[in-house]
């Protein structure tokens, strides 16, 4: 997959979310619901070639994720001692877990009232 491909496929599932936007952010797209929950490198970044997303997780899931996974999941520099979680996508990609994870990271940071959106 293209880096064009995978950021338009990355960006279909994270504005698809209420009233998430998308901003260059570090060079890079990135993903906000009033805070950013995902940044997206599609042509790798910080001394990983391989295109990964960084997405903002909740307290412990980062550890179970990397422990369960560590070939593609890490602890991202910079954003991961805020809990938030590293996915290579490169490789057989499954996009039903991509979009789980986007998910997952749009609920921690979204405020109520967009979650329970979510839930209707």
């Amino acid at each position: 997959m293209t880096p064009t491909e995978l950021t338009e496929r990355v960006r279909e599932i994270c504005l698809g979310f209420p009233e998430s936007t998308e901003r260059v952010s570090h060079g890079a797209p990135g993903f906000f619901v009033k805070k950013q929950f995902v940044m997206l490198w599609p042509q790798g970044h910080h001394g990983r070639d391989e295109p990964h997303l960084w997405a903002a997780a909740a307290a412990g899931v980062q550890a179970e994720v990397v422990g369960d996974d560590p070939e593609r999941f890490f602890v991202p520099p910079y954003v991961g001692g805020r809990g938030w979680l590293g996915m290579r996508l490169d490789g057989d990609v499954d996009w039903a877990e991509v979009a789980e994870i986007c998910e997952d990271a749009y609920r921690h940071i979204a405020p109520p009232r967009l979650r329970r959106g979510l839930d209707r």
